[in-house]
C-alpha cells in the first residue's frame, strides 16, 4: 500500500508556529506565517513522525 501525508486544516488552530515543521527529517513540511503547513510530496518520507507529533492530529499519514 502507498501513504500519503494529509493536513487536515479544520483540525489546525493556525495560531502558531507548528511544532511539527521542526520535526520532519527531511523538510518536507513548510508553514508560511500561521498557516497550516502544507506537504511537499517530492521531499516526504512518509515516516510519519509529524503526524504522531501533532497534538491537534492535523497531520495524518494514511493508506492510499
Amino acid at each position: 500500500m502507498e501513504k500519503r501525508l494529509r493536513v487536515i486544516i479544520e483540525n489546525c488552530p493556525q495560531n502558531h508556529s507548528c511544532p511539527s515543521v521542526k520535526i520532519c527529517p527531511v523538510g518536507a513540511l513548510v508553514q508560511e506565517g500561521f498557516q497550516a503547513p502544507t506537504v511537499d510530496a517530492e521531499k516526504c518520507i512518509k515516516c510519519g513522525k509529524c503526524a504522531n507529533f501533532c497534538p491537534k492530529k492535523a497531520l495524518v499519514l494514511e493508506e492510499r
